[in-house]
């Protein structure tokens, strides 16, 4: 097993860290260093405890979270924790792992946390596979991640949709999904998965991907638009 992901939790609310607390001591792969009450007292637990991975509270007192990230050289990765949606742009712009929104459930708690374990892992790895696998008309078929546009799944098979092809194989998306580069591909709907590079525009629940159309639902809308936008 890969050596564990430390990380600190700052948040200006009691609740909250405690919340964190609990959901980090759950989470075999992250290892708890600190918790901070704002962003200056963060700032002197780094000079003394460089971390892999931040949990960070965006609204404190004297300095957010946004800008004290802003400041930082050589920041860890961050995932932001906040009750305001406003600054999912300004993670965006800082590179942050993730958004989550308060309250948080554990649920959302541990997407995150994987995502950033899946981060730390290909990170670990120089050399990833730029490709998969798959069995469709009784022959292993190689799909370039590269040239993928979307996955669709139906029932037991998935359609995996290329520029120049569609590649038909018996398994479920949840499997694939699991064979994917995390950081390119994102699910938008109990039946989609989309390249994130693939998409020319968004337009209500739609997004577009060349001449075709992937569906965002309303469970993930959020979180899918915080990621692309």
């Amino acid at each position: 097993m890969n050596k564990p992901i430390s990380c600190i939790i700052t948040d200006d609310e009691p609740y909250a860290r405690k919340g964190l607390q609990a959901y980090v001591e759950k989470a075999n792969f992250l290892e708890l260093k600190g918790m901070c009450e704002d962003a200056m007292e963060l700032g002197e637990m780094l000079k003394q405890q460089p971390v892999d991975l931040l949990f960070l509270d965006i609204q404190m007192p004297h300095i957010s979270g946004v800008e004290f990230l802003r400041q930082l050289a050589n920041p860890p990765k961050v995932i932001f924790t906040t009750a305001f949606k406003e600054y999912a742009i300004d993670g965006f712009e800082l590179d942050v792992l993730d958004y989550i929104l308060k309250p948080i459930s554990h649920e959302r708690f541990m997407k995150a946390a994987y995502k950033a374990k899946d981060y730390f892992d290909l990170k670990g790895n120089t050399n990833p596979p730029n490709y998969l696998f798959v069995k469709a008309d009784g022959r292993l078929e190689k799909i370039v991640f590269e040239e993928v546009l979307f996955l669709e799944g139906m029932e037991n098979y998935v359609i995996i949709h290329t520029a120049g092809k569609k590649v038909i194989t018996h398994s479920t998306l949840k499997s694939l999904m699991e064979k994917l580069p995390k950081q390119a591909f994102l699910q938008t709907h109990k039946s989609y998965i989309i390249a994130l590079n693939k998409i020319s525009a968004v337009e209500g629940n739609m997004l577009h991907v060349g001449d075709k159309q992937v569906p965002i639902s309303r469970q993930l809308r959020e979180q899918v638009l915080a990621r692309i936008i």
